[in-house]
């Protein structure tokens, strides 16, 4: 039997609070001033910030009792064979991924986010793996929400689980031997003591207001990434944020008359650098280069300001450092003292180390036996808040960009699964009811594309493996979000 500590208040403080008149609410914040500066700034201060508090997805979220998902898979086949669609981690940590449907006519019209995934993104993945996947194909989900059901709107952010992570380890890490123990907690150390230039320079900028080129920063970062890799999510997270708030291009103006935030700006910009990313979506190795950072936000989108981009992403970065990173009421000042021993630094970057060990653990050969207990368990904890708060269908409150899950361990999820086709540009219609139960157990890592020592494809397309809703946890779906 699972023994369960109590860690409501760490998810409700995972989740972002939106409120129609005013920013956020986070809960008891130390950052809160300068929270609600970067909420002034982007909300009234940039092309788009009215998206932030006013969208598509929270009016479908917030009006009517009946909602119309897609969902996305190259492995109907197989999910047809087995009858149930399984959740993943991820951003959404345990829900199947989904985005939002617009009735339209005697079909949906699918938010430029599913859109892009169907029509680019899982085709360049399917292409990529070969005759190892399926074709991709639109599952509609229809969702009758009940009456009691969560008219609120509290958006999961990945980025503010580390203090999960961290938790969940202590509560299970007898599961590993002494020496994997040892040498997790080492690496842990080393990686953080090896950063400290980085860490200190965010410091210095965040709370020091040093003037320091954005050239500088963006290579000190870059160094960085690969010892602290949860800077790879950030990083794109705020990139991406930046691109959808500050676009001005014809495409961006009529998705914001629609209540959407241009999802392909980011993902043209994230597979343009890094091709090979395709339905593989490891922010861990999003490292731009510095230097070939203003040619590439050009070809993206020419009328940003590659200056003011840089600029941008310097504060806003250092900021979410300290945010996301660094231990509540925690000084960031004096490294130089730090004595380096795992329960020490707890004291400081307790979030940053928790997202650490959370990657590190991939990295042991006997992870894929773990997954149950550590992301299972996560996906309990995530599931059982819903379930508390009435939540039917998550959302990434990371930016609410349109990603958006399905609770499968609702009490009596009513909804119905339809086979679509494309009608049109941008269209769908249901076109087959399937018999499908949406079960609460991730899939297991041994049959998705996180490569182990026992994977191989063909185990993993027989799996049902793949693209969004069929993910690692931990690794971004290949339509959006990410897990660190």
């Amino acid at each position: 039997m699972i023994d369960f500590p109590d860690f409501y208040h760490e998810w409700a403080d995972a989740h972002v609070f939106f409120h129609p008149l005013g920013q956020p609410r986070t809960g008891e914040d130390p950052l809160a001033e300068q929270t609600a500066q970067w909420w002034q700034r982007l909300v009234h201060e940039t092309p788009n910030g009215e998206l932030l508090v006013r969208n598509s997805l929270f009016d479908a979220l917030t009006r009517g009792t009946r909602l119309h998902l897609l969902h996305v898979t190259h492995a109907l086949e197989q999910i047809n064979e087995h009858g149930v669609l399984y959740p993943s981690g991820g951003c959404l940590v345990g829900s199947v991924y989904c985005s939002p449907l617009t009735s339209e006519g005697d079909g949906y019209r699918m938010h430029n986010l599913g859109e892009y995934v169907l029509t680019k993104e899982a085709p360049a993945f399917v292409k990529k793996i070969g005759n190892l996947a399926g074709p991709p194909t639109p599952l509609i989900v229809e969702i009758n929400l009940p009456p009691d059901a969560y008219r609120g709107l509290a958006g999961i952010d990945y980025l503010r689980l580390g203090e999960i992570h961290l938790q969940i380890f202590l509560h299970l890490e007898y599961l590993l031997s002494k020496a994997e123990r040892h040498r997790l907690r080492e690496t842990i150390v080393s990686r953080v003591k090896n950063s400290t230039a980085f860490l200190a320079l965010s410091t210095a900028i965040s709370h020091d207001q040093a003037d320091v080129p954005a050239e500088t920063f963006l290579r000190v970062l870059d160094e960085t990434i690969g010892r602290l890799p949860i800077l790879g999510y950030l990083y794109f997270e705020t990139l991406a944020e930046y691109l959808m708030l500050h676009s001005t291009t014809e495409r961006t103006q009529r998705l914001k008359d629609a209540g959407e935030m241009n999802n392909w700006l980011y993902k043209e910009m994230l597979f343009a650098a890094f091709p090979g990313m395709a339905g593989r979506f490891d922010l861990t190795k999003f490292r731009p280069s510095p230097k070939g950072l203003a040619c590439l936000l050009r070809q993206v989108d020419d009328t940003l300001d590659p200056d003011h981009a840089m600029r941008y992403l310097v504060e806003r970065l250092c900021f979410l450092v300290h945010a996301r990173l660094f231990s509540p009421y925690a000084s960031p000042d004096d490294w130089h003292r730090t004595r380096w021993e795992f329960d020490e630094l707890r004291k400081r970057v307790a979030p940053l180390i928790g997202h650490l060990i959370h990657r590190e653990l991939r990295t042991f050969g006997r992870y894929p036996d773990f997954y149950f207990y550590f992301d299972q368990y996560k996906a309990l904890q995530a599931w059982n808040y819903w379930n508390h708060m009435d939540i039917v269908t998550p959302f990434n409150g990371t930016i609410p960009k349109g990603e958006v899950g399905i609770n499968p361990a609702y009490p009596n999820l009513d909804y119905r699964i339809f086979r679509a086709e494309l009608t049109g540009p941008g269209v769908l219609r249901p076109v087959e009811p399937l018999d499908l139960t949406i079960a609460p157990r991730l899939v297991d890592i041994k049959y998705t594309l996180m490569r182990n020592n026992r994977w191989n494809p063909e185990s993993a397309m027989n799996h049902g493996a793949g693209i969004p809703g069929q993910r690692p946890a931990g690794e971004r779906p290949a339509s959006a979000g990410l897990d660190s």
